[in-house]
């Protein structure tokens, strides 16, 4: 906590309840933060007072605040004006800072005959065509896909006439989407044909490529070239398709931007569309450690035009927020014109502003590794346990045994929501004999937790502390274990998972009783496959030991096999059969063996050869 804390809020109490720009600085004099405010009172105390509630990286940026200054201005807006100013000239690390790293983008045409169409970032000079450049690399790579698919260009990395008939064509050509010069069998005119096509349909678009083609196959029907009239017609339906699937998401949609975010576990990710023309024709993102949720949207739309200087007439927002009017006002002086910025609640512009919440969503998902359904569930657990954060890494125990014999239990690790098996734990229950569930778990965990403590690096495995613990079982599994962490001093979330007369998972319980959870719900299906899986990996370790124990118990039956040399003959041959198939020099060659036991052992698994080499060797 920061030394000055004190020293600090008392400052900030002593500020006038007037619009204006603070400064703040670390012990260095380096600026750290920028911010504005309506009444610099009011917003740079709550900086100084309580941190239960500032996400981390707030904490962080008090933790480090020596001191802070501040500029009064006239009004709330001439404050966001000279806090735009500042933040461009200081460019503070606690600031939303986007990095301008779009570059020009450039369709490329391969030289040759059988010159293929792609997207590039920079061109180079390998004798090729390029066309550009564009600003979207969205638009761009996009555009390129969809030209190469409707008029069934390749895109794999054979080059032709180099590689043809030196392989069978790919999925591309099956589902239609890939001539396949490959099999030799496409005529170079054919090709070239294709190819201008897609080009004239990247230049003029699908309405003016529509009509070009029309006239096209017309031409071609006159000349009674019915087969290439027939080509020319699939690609005109599929440019119409494409075209249609695209009114399903643009139909009416303004010129405009669509912002919209999502954050979680500390991380916030920004998602723009970019509509013109009633199109998509870009859409960028960008995730960070997140900061003040009061003033970030604001603090992104300054930081994201600032970088990007065209602004549209109309910006649309996931959430209103305080300052929207100024923040309007400022698009507007950048525009030229005025700038309507609104946060739809119904019709059209809410979906579309609910469909970039849900791609900042995936987008943040993919980062920590997961679907964005996977990212759902473990956000629908958190809610549904009251857990402060996002459980990315829970570990799940179940005990097994059959009448209290070969007492083990079995730990699983699901990472962002999917199963981690190269974490997965086995236990063998040394403390007791016989059969107690509850002595059991507290058992294993006292034991995860003593490698916990004593493990030199936090990996995954018994170095790395989960987000969550669930146990098998219900209320007295959970105060076993809960009476383990009040001794060990380990703070986990801790629940049990509950099954019904069926053996499905029907509640989660805890300290506070049982949360019933709805088999309808994602939720539950996620729950009920971590409970089977646990079960199975217990259940497995279980049937091997016990496998095992009949084998050793068999061994041990014989004369002069003890528990040492049954192991020793198990670890040796690796299983019974491949004992009772060994001959008595192989036996004898075992470790700890001798010739008499060899023969024992022999003896048992072939009583009829036994019996005809101790009357060779009576003889």
């Amino acid at each position: 906590m920061n030394p000055k804390m004190g020293e600090l809020r008392k400052k900030a109490m002593a500020l006038p309840l007037l619009p204006g720009v603070y400064i703040m600085h670390a012990a260095d004099g380096e600026i750290i933060y920028i911010g504005k405010a309506k009444a610099l009172k009011n917003r740079v105390s709550q900086y100084f007072g309580s941190q239960n509630n500032h996400p981390e990286k707030v904490r962080r940026m008090v933790d480090n605040v020596d001191r802070f200054e501040y500029i009064i201005t006239d009004s709330e807006f001439e404050a966001l004006i000279l806090e735009c100013s500042l933040i461009k000239q200081h460019s503070p690390k606690y600031n939303i800072l986007l990095k301008d790293d779009k570059g020009y983008s450039y369709i490329r045409v391969g030289s040759g005959d059988w010159g293929k169409l792609s997207y590039v970032l920079q061109k180079s000079d390998d004798g090729a065509t390029y066309i550009g450049p564009y600003k979207s690399s969205y638009y761009v790579k996009s555009a390129v896909e969809e030209a190469n698919k409707i008029f069934m260009l390749p895109t794999c990395s054979r080059q032709f006439p180099r590689d043809f008939r030196k392989g069978r064509p790919c999925l591309n050509y099956h589902i239609k989407q890939c001539m396949a010069p490959c099999t030799g069998r496409v005529k170079v005119s054919d090709y070239q044909e294709s190819l201008r096509q897609a080009l004239d349909f990247l230049k003029g678009g699908s309405s003016n490529s529509i009509k070009q083609l029309t006239a096209q196959m017309e031409e071609a029907a006159e000349n009674l070239e019915f087969e290439r009239a027939a080509r020319i017609r699939d690609k005109i339906a599929a440019v119409k398709k494409m075209g249609d699937k695209q009114k399903v998401v643009a139909n009416k949609v303004l010129d405009e931007d669509v912002i919209a975010s999502f954050s979680n576990d500390g991380k916030t990710c920004f998602q723009v569309f970019r509509f013109e023309g009633g199109r998509l024709f870009d859409r960028e993102s960008f995730i960070f450690d997140s900061g003040d949720s009061e003033s970030e949207t604001e603090e992104f739309i300054i930081s994201y035009y600032t970088l990007r200087g065209d602004v549209p007439k109309n910006v649309a927002v996931d959430n209103a927020f305080e300052g929207m009017e100024d923040a309007a006002r400022w698009l507007g002086q950048k525009r030229g014109s005025k700038v309507n910025l609104t946060a739809p609640q119904r019709g059209e512009q809410a979906q579309l502003v609910a469909m970039c919440r849900s791609n900042a969503a995936e987008a943040l998902a993919q980062q920590k590794g997961a679907t964005v359904r996977e990212f759902g569930v473990l956000e629908e657990l958190r809610e549904t346990l009251g857990l402060s954060s996002l459980p990315e890494y829970i570990e799940c125990y179940d005990i097994s045994n059959l009448a209290g014999t070969e007492n083990v239990a079995g730990m699983v690790v699901y990472k962002n929501g999917k199963p981690l098996k190269s974490a997965y734990k086995k236990f063998k229950i040394k403390g007791f004999e016989g059969q107690d569930d509850y002595a059991s778990m507290a058992e294993v965990l006292t034991r995860r937790f003593e490698e916990f403590f004593n493990a030199e690096k936090a990996d995954e495995g018994f170095g790395k502390l989960p987000d969550l613990i669930l146990l098998d079982g219900g209320k007295g599994q959970v105060a076993a274990v809960r009476a383990v962490f009040d001794r060990m001093g380990v703070s986990v979330p801790l629940f049990g998972l509950v099954k019904d007369d069926r053996h499905r998972t029907r509640a989660v319980t805890g300290e506070g009783g049982e949360i019933a959870i709805s088999s309808k719900r994602a939720l539950f299906t996620f729950l009920s496959k971590m409970q089977d899986e646990v079960h199975r990996f217990a259940i497995g370790y279980h049937h091997a030991r016990r496998s095992k124990s009949t084998f050793r118990s068999s061994l041990t039956s014989i004369e002069g096999v003890g528990e040492v040399r049954a192991k020793a003959l198990l670890k040796f041959f690796r299983t019974i059969d491949n004992i009772s198939k060994a001959d008595l020099e192989e036996l004898e060659s075992a470790p700890k063996m001798t010739k008499d036991t060899a023969r024992a052992v022999y003896r048992y698994f072939h009583p009829e050869e036994a019996k005809h080499l101790d009357e060779l060797s009576s003889n």
